[in-house]
């Protein structure tokens, strides 16, 4: 036994052998917690001295650049505002059918040095109002990392969003000035877009891919476009460009944040007759793409994790609208010169004869659906379907190199112009031609005028002589004015007139954005075909021979910055359509655009400090003469939200659901980020309410109406009735325009010619208010009473929605006494069943 033990105890650890391996292992452990501690601490107090609410993810080296993506609600006022896009009077927005979003995204490189932010929008155009308010509210948070000069705002173009957001007259005469609901939504939804899409950047990667997309958009002005010279338009195939670049956005640690997709066409497939805000095709397109990206739990419109902006390019001439023009009395063709169709008057029969007259008015072109609303979904879904190929294709290219940026404020009112061989030439002063007035096929416009105007008439010089010296307060145009304008016959000065203040902008925004081998031109306006063509030839051409790679894009980000309508190429301004009468700066607005940017790409890849140029001035007297939405009325014995017409019991999938409410005013709570109806299904066994469709959905429409209201619909109004509204509105002198008419055709009105001379015009004044011509202007002021409001909603039954109890809720908010109140009305349950 004794040897056995002694066996044991040589073969088994000593109780002191044992408690120094415990104390080993201890020892171990609180070693590897201390050292974890101290590596944390650290880490805290370094990352404390870094910009953490830049990264939010850890680096990791699969990654080339830091980005951030995010959308937010910019939506805004959904009645009584002027639409802005088709500039007609009574286009006012009475519901929604899509809301409208700002998306954002934001790219840095690798050592955070360099960021740009691309945001596209979707409205009608970027105003230098809303840019320099955006950048002026991102620097109370970030100093000068978001300054005017990396960060883009680019219009989608759609004309179904609230007008009244620019501080200059000519794009306000039809919403009446400036509409303060609509500015502060459009700034604040940018704003708030731009501030998570920062908050949310992360190492990814970038890649690239450009394919051409046929039959969805054709030239609205080709007898413009002929005019460019033969042997170009034989390198292109098409008189519009088909190429949709898009670029994909993938984290390096959770796979897809979004896409920017640029493709040149008009956001007219929703028409003039149109009173729901809504982002048309490129809205439409967003919509679908961002639903099918969705991650588990995300069963929302708009609320998507993934951002998909279908962003806007050189649309100038181009048209969504694939059936064409066609005069809407007889089905035939319009003249492809004027776009005119012919129509018979007779004044003052019998004394008169008939005769035939051409008018603009009854050409009309039209898109591919039986309505607006399918010819929007045709062409979104165009654009979707084909940028979801590109999406998922193999030939995708990555994105590599730096991130830059280069920026300059231009008065595009007298640039110089080198045209070589020693000869130069300059832009003018704005101004719009006659067939400014004439609109285009996406949009008839007023009165006699067409497209390809080139030469004054007598009545409407008549006008133009005693109208424009009211709206100016300082000098007046003269022939060397109208000579370099030519051969646009002038009908709006605008570079002249100031009240009620300053009509168009002089002092506009070039910009140009770098992310790795892909160049962005920002552009304040529309160019054509043709100028957009000739625009990232130069570019490429330049950035190529400065030393960027073969396979460096261009794209061009239209409607940037700030507004300055159309850009068209020398020749195509010689046809004096409605994009060339809409040519603002004269003859050489193209060439002195490319002359700008070929210039900035050149210093930005030298690296050169490139001038920042004059600073623009907004006007601190704009007026807002909408005036604030009434009380709200309903009759005795309901209550708000009370069904006027309800739902049925039961529906079928492929049905639209479709009920009345007594409503309110919406202008009284522009739900940012909310909604103003909901479809909710019943979850049973959970004996709960889920909301499955809200009016973001492009199933549902909410419709406003005021039911307390009539209209007087015996005044014709246009562009030009309104224009001669406002400046009645800051001058106290209203222009009669149908007793100028009226005594012209009776052979009692003509004004000569006219030159500078500013006594001359008073005397004139003088004549024409004897004549009744001019006459005091003293607006009634109405009492505003109340407003009974009808709220409508539709919901268009998907074919595949399931079979179950559903109801619809209303969400408003009424006015009384100085107290805004919200309310909720609902429909009764009702049954989608399927029948057999």
């Amino acid at each position: 036994m004794e040897e056995f033990d002694h066996l044991q105890r040589d073969n088994s650890p000593s109780i002191t052998s044992q408690k120094k391996l415990i104390s080993r292992f201890i020892l171990g452990i609180v070693t590897v917690i201390i050292f974890g501690f101290l590596c944390g601490m650290a880490g805290y107090f370094y990352s404390e001295k870094q910009d953490d609410d830049v990264i939010v993810v850890e680096p990791i080296p699969s990654g080339e650049y830091y980005i951030g993506i995010w959308k937010n609600d910019v939506t805004g006022p959904v009645s009584q505002v002027n639409m802005m896009g088709y500039a007609k009077p009574g286009q006012n927005a009475g519901g929604i059918h899509t809301r409208l979003y700002s998306r954002a995204f934001i790219i840095a490189d690798m050592s955070k040095t360099t960021r740009v932010a691309f945001v596209s929008v979707d409205y009608g155009m970027t105003s230098q109002l809303v840019k320099l308010r955006v950048i002026e509210e991102l620097r109370k948070e970030f100093g000068d990392i978001y300054t005017e000069r990396n960060v883009v705002l680019s219009g989608s173009h759609t004309h179904s969003a609230p007008g009244g957001f620019f501080g200059y007259t000519l794009f306000e005469v039809t919403s009446k000035g400036m509409v303060s609901q609509a500015i502060e939504s459009y700034i604040e939804g940018i704003v708030r877009s731009i501030k998570y899409a920062h908050s949310k950047m992360r190492i990814g990667n970038i890649q690239v891919i450009s394919q051409e997309l046929h039959d969805a958009n054709i030239n609205r002005s080709p007898s413009a476009y002929l005019r460019n010279p033969e042997s170009e338009r034989k390198r292109y195939k098409y008189n519009t460009d088909h190429e949709m670049t898009l670029l994909r956005f993938d984290a390096a640690d959770a796979g897809p944040l979004g896409i920017i997709t640029w493709f040149p066409v008009h956001l007219t497939s929703m028409n003039s007759s149109n009173h729901l805000i809504n982002s048309d095709n490129k809205g439409r397109a967003a919509i679908l793409f961002e639903n099918s990206m969705r991650n588990e739990g995300e069963n929302m419109t708009g609320k998507e994790s993934f951002s998909a902006a279908f962003a806007q390019s050189h649309l100038g001439d181009v048209s969504p609208n694939t059936a064409g023009p066609r005069c809407t009395d007889t089905g035939l063709e319009c003249d492809f010169y004027n776009s005119t169709c012919p129509y018979t008057i007779s004044i003052r029969p019998p004394l008169v004869p008939k005769f035939e007259i051409q008018r603009a008015q009854l050409c009309v072109a039209s898109g591919p659906g039986n309505d607006m609303f399918e010819s929007t979904d045709i062409i979104g879904r165009k654009q979707y379907e084909f940028a979801s190929s590109m999406f998922h294709s193999p030939q995708r290219e990555p994105v590599h190199g730096p991130v830059s940026f280069a920026h300059q404020y231009v008065n595009m009112s007298h640039e110089v112009v080198d045209l070589g061989e020693g000869k130069t030439a300059t832009t003018c002063k704005p101004a719009l031609g006659y067939s400014f007035a004439s609109g285009c096929t996406d949009g008839t416009g007023a009165f006699d005028f067409h497209q390809g105007t080139t030469e004054g008439t007598e009545f409407w010089e008549v006008v133009r002589a005693i109208l424009i010296p009211i709206a100016c307060s300082g000098e007046l145009p003269d022939d060397a004015y109208a000579a370099c304008q030519a051969p646009k016959p002038v009908l709006f000065p605008t570079g002249y007139m100031d009240k009620p203040y300053q009509w168009h902008p002089t002092i506009v925004d070039v910009q140009l954005l770098r992310i790795g081998q892909l160049l962005i031109a920002a552009v304040p306006g529309e160019f054509s075909t043709m100028g957009g063509r000739r625009l990232i030839d130069s570019i490429k051409a330049k950035a190529i021979s400065m030393g960027m790679p073969e396979n460096t894009r261009v794209v061009i980000a239209g409607l940037s910055n700030v507004y300055t309508h159309y850009m068209v190429t020398y020749e195509e301004y010689q046809a004096q359509r409605y994009e060339g009468a809409s040519t603002l700066f004269g003859p050489y607005t193209h060439m002195a655009y490319m002359q700008r940017y070929t210039n900035m790409v050149e210093s930005m890849l030298r690296g050169e400090e490139i001038e920042p140029g004059p600073s623009p001035t907004l006007p601190n007297d704009a007026v807002e003469l909408l005036g604030a939405p009434n009380p709200d009325y309903i009759p005795d014995g309901v209550n708000f939200g009370d069904v006027i017409t309800d739902a049925n019991e039961t529906y079928a999938p492929g049905d639209t659901v479709s009920l009345t409410f007594y409503g309110a005013n919406p202008r009284h709570n522009v739900k940012l980020g909310g909604t103003y109806l909901e479809v909710q299904m019943y979850q049973d066994p959970d004996t709960s309410w889920v909301t499955i469709f809200r009016d973001s959905d492009w199933e549902t429409k909410f419709i406003w109406k005021d039911v307390s209201s009539v209209r007087d619909s015996t005044k014709e109004e246009n562009v030009i009735t309104t224009a001669i509204d406002m400046i009645a509105e800051a001058t106290g002198l209203y222009f009669d325009l149908n007793k100028a008419r009226e005594l012209y055709e009776l052979g009692e009105l003509s004004v000569p010619s006219y030159d500078a001379d500013v006594n001359r015009y008073h005397s004139i004044q003088e004549a024409m208010i004897a004549k009744g011509v001019l006459k005091k202007y003293d607006p009634v002021k109405a009492d505003p009473g109340t407003t009974e409001s009808h709220v409508t909603i539709e919901w268009d039954v998907p074919k595949s929605q399931s079979t179950g109890i559903y109801r619809i809720l209303y969400h408003g908010d009424y006015l009384f006494e100085d107290k805004v109140t919200p309310f909720t009305g609902s429909s009764r349950e009702f049954q989608i069943l399927r029948y057999y």
